[in-house]
C-alpha cells in the first residue's frame, strides 16, 4: 500500500479509537458543524471533520473506498499531488455542505467521515480509469464501467439531497467532494473550470 494511502487508513483508524475513549467530545471539537446545525463552527473543522468517524461501518466503507481507489491514484500520481487532491475534495465538500445544508436545509448534527475525500478519489478514478469494472460489494454480479458508476452515483446522491431523503448522510458534501476531486483534475491537467487555462 502507497505511504499516503496507508497513513490516511491508519490515522482515521486511530482517531476512531481516540474517539472511542473519549466520548461525544471529539466530534463536538472536531466535527463539522454548519450554522444551524447546533454546534459552534471553527475553521480546523474543515479538514478534521473527515477524520471522524460515527461507527465501525461508517469507517470501515470509507477506508476501503480510499485503499481501492486511492492506491491506483496514488502510484500514478505520486505523494504530494494525491494528498493534495484527497485534501482539496475534503474542504470542497465541507463548504458544499455548509452553503448547501447550513443555510438552506438547516439540517441538525455535526457531519463527520472521509466520505468528501473518497468521493473525490472516486471522481478521480473514474477519469483516469473509465472502464475500469467495479463490483458493489453487496451486489457483486454487477458489474460497472467506474465511469457509469460515479455518473449513476451522483445522479442519486443529487436526488437523495434535494428531495432530503436518508436523513443523517450528507449527501451535498459527497456531491461537493465529486466537484473538488474533478476540479484537482481538472487544475493538475492544466485546465480551468471551464476549459484551458
Amino acid at each position: 500500500m502507497p505511504p499516503i494511502t496507508y497513513t490516511l487508513i491508519l490515522l482515521n483508524m486511530l482517531i476512531y479509537a481516540l474517539g472511542m475513549a473519549t466520548g461525544p467530545e471529539i466530534v463536538r471539537v472536531f466535527g463539522l458543524w454548519p450554522p444551524g446545525s447546533g454546534g459552534a463552527f471553527n475553521i480546523w473543522q474543515l479538514v478534521t471533520y473527515s477524520f471522524v468517524h460515527g461507527s465501525i461501518p461508517h469507517l470501515a466503507m470509507n477506508m476501503f473506498a480510499i485503499w481501492m481507489f486511492g492506491t491506483e491514484l496514488e502510484k500514478r500520481w505520486g505523494d504530494l499531488r494525491y494528498l493534495l487532491t484527497y485534501l482539496f475534495s475534503v474542504i470542497v465538500a465541507a463548504m458544499t455542505q455548509i452553503a448547501v445544508s447550513g443555510y438552506f436545509l438547516h439540517a441538525p448534527g455535526a457531519v463527520v467521515g472521509a466520505s468528501g475525500g473518497v468521493f473525490g478519489l472516486l471522481l478521480a478514478y473514474a477519469l483516469y480509469f473509465p472502464n475500469r469494472v467495479i463490483s458493489i460489494i453487496f451486489l457483486p454480479f454487477i458489474r460497472i464501467p467506474a465511469r457509469t458508476f460515479v455518473y449513476g452515483y451522483a445522479a442519486i446522491e443529487l436526488f437523495l439531497g434535494v428531495t432530503n431523503t436518508a436523513a443523517g448522510i450528507a449527501h451535498f458534501a459527497h456531491l461537493g467532494g465529486l466537484f473538488g476531486g474533478w476540479l484537482s483534475v481538472q487544475y493538475f491537467r492544466g485546465r480551468g473550470v471551464f476549459g484551458k487555462r
